[in-house]
């Protein structure tokens, strides 16, 4: 028998352990807008400039390269400087910054700062335009390799370019990678590994070995890392050069050529170094029209390309040596490109002005060329070139 006392008391204790959860979840509650409003106060304090940072001071410890990076804010910048232990806060940078209107002007690239330094000094250090290193251009006709000409002057290559934009002095000491040492990597390293595009991968491995990696290297600007190895240089060098390519319409552009991505590059190559840029449409056409009735191309830029001091025209020695980048002894393309190609000689290459052009000469002194159809044609041209001082 029930006298209800069970039921009255089974009621009491879920009154109690309820009243109980919710003493605790207030409580919980409590704690939780607390600590909100302490971080709410602690950054306007700091935001304000009524709180204190943490902020180094001496001389600094090590010289250390640190990268900016495209769209990095200031506050991108002071965290990378945190990171890397140059600044002892992100604060200290921030409020060091605000009076130097040259921090909105960094670019993105690499920069020589030392760690351990204040905020006030890591500014003064970033904004110097001798801090920023690893700097490289890569013109268009830029050859891999530096070009001696006869009046004893030197048109470096793009592995001396490499080199001198690897360097930079870090604790008294230089990280310069000589262009014989990134040279020896062109030649032996495994190209797939280094990051060549497959479009142009089994053509470069069958190249002369010094020449494997000739017109790889988009002209553009590039940012290297003083420090890296060789290896490493041209690896990162060649990613960013695939990316150039691609915004460039490689290899798609080379689609309705006839010829692979790596011929039309190598054709590229041939325009950019035998025309200048409003010229370029027609000495691409004269390309096609020699190529499709088996003649040969009969280029001095091929020939030169090989020799030790190339001239502008070539002499009856130079034509008659023999090698594969000779034109007027073989037929067709030569094994690579000759030099950087730019976006306008690709897209020269790719849709070429109709005409039946097979000759031109350089006939002028801003270097126009005249073009014809017949060899008698060309010979006048020629004539006209030497009247008007072009060679």
């Amino acid at each position: 028998m029930n006298d209800g006392l069970d039921l009255f008391d089974d009621h009491s204790d879920r009154d109690h352990r309820s009243r109980g959860k919710r003493v605790k979840l207030a409580v919980f509650g409590l704690l939780i807008v607390l600590l909100i409003g302490a971080g709410v106060w602690y950054g306007w304090r700091q935001l304000s400039g009524l709180g204190g940072y943490d902020d180094f001071a001496g001389p600094g410890e090590t010289d250390i390269v640190i990268e900016v990076k495209p769209g990095d804010s200031t506050g991108a910048i002071a965290g990378t400087l945190v990171e890397q232990g140059v600044v002892a806060s992100s604060r200290a940078f921030v409020a060091a910054a605000e009076n130097n209107a040259q921090v909105r002007s960094i670019q993105p690239g690499f920069y020589v700062m030392r760690t351990k330094i204040s905020g006030q000094d890591a500014v003064t250090r970033i904004v110097d335009p001798e801090a920023r290193v690893g700097n490289l251009q890569i013109k268009p006709g830029t050859q891999l390799h530096d070009i001696k000409k006869a009046d004893n002057t030197v048109t470096p290559g793009v592995a001396s370019l490499l080199s001198k934009a690897s360097c930079a002095e870090l604790n008294g000491k230089s990280t310069c990678v000589a262009a014989k040492d990134l040279l020896q990597v062109a030649e032996k390293a495994d190209l797939a590994n280094l990051g060549v595009p497959d479009w142009a991968l089994a053509d470069a491995n069958k190249a002369p070995r010094e020449r494997r990696l000739e017109g790889l290297v988009a002209p553009a600007v590039y940012d290297v890392r003083p420090g890296a190895t060789a290896e490493e240089l041209w690896t990162k060098l060649l990613a960013d050069s695939s990316a150039h390519w691609q915004s460039y319409g490689m290899p798609g552009i080379a689609d309705s050529s006839g010829f692979t991505p790596y011929q039309f590059l190598t054709m590229a190559s041939l325009v950019q170094r035998e025309g200048i840029e409003k010229d370029f449409g027609k000495v691409a056409r004269v390309i096609y029209n020699r190529l499709e009735i088996g003649m040969e191309l009969a280029f001095d830029s091929t020939v030169n390309y090989v020799l030790d001091r190339p001239n502008i025209a070539t002499s009856d020695a130079d034509r008659e040596r023999a090698g594969p980048y000779n034109t007027y002894k073989n037929m067709g393309l030569t094994p690579t490109p000759i030099s950087s190609a730019s976006k306008e000689a690709l897209a020269a290459v790719a849709e070429p002005p109709a005409g039946k052009w097979l000759f031109f000469v350089l006939c002028q002194k801003d270097g126009t060329s005249c073009f014809a159809e017949t060899y008698e044609e060309h010979l006048d041209n020629r004539d006209l070139a030497r009247e008007n001082g072009a060679f």
